[in-house]
């Protein structure tokens, strides 16, 4: 009894542990696949039992031109803010961790203060805002708005990257005889890659999935989210919904896979350059 017992308690935290992953992934996933699943039910109704097998759901759904529309809207606007505050926070990150300056602390508590700021006051504050300078709403003042809250979430990202980066390496290169420029190449960013590959993903994802923002800032010009609220208020139209909503779906779970792994051999390719020009410093300095 006693070696049984022992080897119970030595199982009973993996086993928690496997059901408490299971228990997440259910919650996370279990919607998406729903909704995959009834994306080829023959009924426009999601119910059971199921109605048979179809692809008409998808065949609609392409045939939409408003759907096309607002998927591309959605790409143009979530690519232009993950370039934009990707760039811009990077350098934003690297000037609150590197530098030291007056009011250093008040920009970073001001950077992250709008992260917990609410979506709807701030496409509130955008609609207010652009109607009070007489701009006209368009997907340019969406891409405005959602620029305001995806850059300070980059530079949160990147400036957790940099702070846990050792300062010690870039004096070594330094040191070394390398330049600003190789040290920036073959030290730091291999180091806060990662970050920078995370904060990209995730600017692309809040810019593309952002309803609120896109909601009271886009005027007549139609995002994803927008048209998928404004079609779903026919109820006939949520298999089509479902058909598209699989696809983007599918296409952003694949882009997260193939983001991560073009970022793992860039940084395994990176640290090997950086192996090569230490020991080429190294030799030079002997």
């Amino acid at each position: 009894m006693r070696p049984l017992a022992h080897r119970l308690r030595r199982r009973l935290p993996g086993l928690a542990g496997g059901i408490l992953v299971a228990f997440v992934m259910v919650v996370l996933f279990g919607p998406v696949l729903m909704l995959a699943l009834f994306s080829f039910n023959d009924s426009s109704i999601i119910s059971l039992p199921w109605e048979g097998f179809t692809t008409k759901w998808y065949e609609e759904a392409w045939s939409n031109g408003q759907a096309r529309d607002a998927v591309v809207n959605s790409l143009i606007v979530a690519t232009i803010v993950m370039v934009l505050s990707v760039v811009l926070g990077t350098l934003a990150a690297w000037g609150l961790t590197r530098l030291r300056f007056r009011g250093r602390g008040f920009i970073a508590g001001l950077n992250g203060a709008v992260l917990v700021v609410p979506w709807l006051i701030i496409g509130v504050a955008g609609l207010i805002f652009f109607s009070e300078i007489g701009v006209s709403l368009s997907l340019e003042t969406i891409t405005l708005m959602h620029l305001v809250v995806t850059f300070p979430l980059v530079v949160a990202i990147v400036s957790a990257g940099l702070v846990r980066f050792q300062r010690s390496l870039e004096e070594a290169a330094i040191d070394l005889g390398a330049t600003q420029r190789q040290m920036l190449r073959y030290v730091v960013l291999p180091q806060v890659g990662p970050s920078i590959a995370a904060a990209s993903i995730f600017a692309f994802a809040w810019s593309f999935n952002n309803f609120e923002i896109s909601f009271f800032n886009g005027g007549f010009e139609q995002t994803f989210p927008v048209w998928v609220f404004s079609i779903l208020r026919q109820s006939e139209n949520l298999p089509v919904v479902n058909a598209v909503s699989t696809v983007i779906a599918a296409a952003q779970i694949l882009a997260v896979f193939g983001a991560w792994a073009l970022m793992k051999r860039l940084t395994r390719s990176e640290g090997e350059g950086s192996e090569t020009l230490t020991g080429l410093l190294t030799g030079g300095a002997r």
